[in-house]
């Protein structure tokens, strides 16, 4: 494809005809000539807002993109209804790795119950390799708004899946060469298929159920990074026990490989939730198949501790993604 706007027939055909999921609160969609998308909301309900860009090949990027930002909303107790994508492609990219791309955005978007509702399509020389932005847009009653910042002393904190989850995946998919040396080729797929759990959509509609004060979906620093987020948010200490992570042994195995924090490992798919119903939630979670412990507290004041049998030890502000070390 050539530099710019991408042609009305590419559009259409590589675009447009790969989306066909609908929900009716969308009364304006994605189409030639359109450039605003309009959603009716109903009485008592807020719109929800995130977006992120996210960079890298073709393969997964729009798995990924889809996600995180549907992950961000989710964590907020809303409900995602569509997402506006801005596709930026380097020069050279051929028709058919857009339409895979738009393919993959498609498929989550349905699994997910989501609409693309619009967006942007353009090659161009200031990108050198695709640039995926996600806008999305949820709905929630004004009054069950759920903030990172609700935690409140005396709760208990639960986790979801697995620490280093999304960071083991990707490092799964572009190591593979360097872990073949050590690790058998089942060993590196097993890892590579962690990416399979990335949604946390169905985590929060467990925990909104369930009751909850304060969610907040696990990514860039890892899951230190996300309780110091939630002590500082809230303005509260907390208590967590080491052992307690849960951890597959695949980001084990590669952490220690590339010599790697893997509590400091990028994470989605993992949730972090705040309740005063911990164990409810974790035999809910549980029942419905998702991975869930009961990791630590909400304490007063501000010590933001990590233990470790007979070790205790302060959290610092989160660093670099240990992903960055091998990326």
């Amino acid at each position: 494809m050539n530099l710019g706007k991408v042609p009305e027939t590419v559009l259409k055909r590589s675009v447009l005809n790969q989306i066909g999921h609908r929900r009716e609160e969308i009364l304006v969609g994605p189409a030639v000539g359109e450039d605003c998308s309009i959603l009716e909301v109903g009485e008592d309900e807020v719109l929800v807002m995130s977006t992120d860009p996210i960079t890298g090949t073709v393969k997964d990027i729009g798995t990924l993109a889809v996600n995180i930002t549907a992950n961000d909303i989710a964590s907020n107790g809303a409900e995602v209804i569509g997402i506006m994508l801005t596709v930026l492609l380097p020069e050279g990219t051929q028709e058919f790795e857009l339409k895979v791309m738009m393919k993959d955005i498609e498929a989550e978007c349905k699994k997910l119950n989501i609409e693309v509702i619009g967006g942007h399509t353009e090659v161009t020389k200031a990108v050198l390799q695709p640039i995926v932005t996600v806008t999305g847009i949820g709905k929630m009653k004004k009054s069950e708004i759920i903030k990172t910042a609700g935690a409140k002393p005396g709760q208990e904190i639960v986790m979801t899946k697995w620490a280093g989850l999304e960071g083991t995946a990707i490092i799964a998919a572009s190591k593979e060469e360097e872990l073949k040396s050590k690790y058998s080729l089942s060993f590196i797929e097993n890892a590579k298929q962690l990416m399979e759990y990335i949604s946390v959509v169905p985590d929060s509609m467990v925990a909104r159920a369930v009751g909850v004060t304060s969610m907040h979906d696990v990514t860039e620093g890892g899951i230190f990074g996300a309780l110091w987020e939630i002590g500082a948010a809230s303005k509260v200490g907390l208590e967590v026990d080491l052992r307690k992570i849960l951890l597959k042994q695949e980001t084990v195995e590669i952490c220690e490989f590339f010599d790697l924090n893997p509590y400091m490992l990028i994470s989605s798919g993992c949730m972090l939730m705040i309740t005063d119903h911990a164990n409810q939630l974790v035999e809910r979670l549980n029942a419905e198949g998702i991975a869930a412990a009961v990791i630590g507290r909400i304490i007063q004041g501000n010590d933001r501790i990590i233990i470790n049998e007979e070790e205790r030890r302060f959290l610092e502000p989160p660093k670099s993604d240990e992903l960055y070390k091998v990326m």
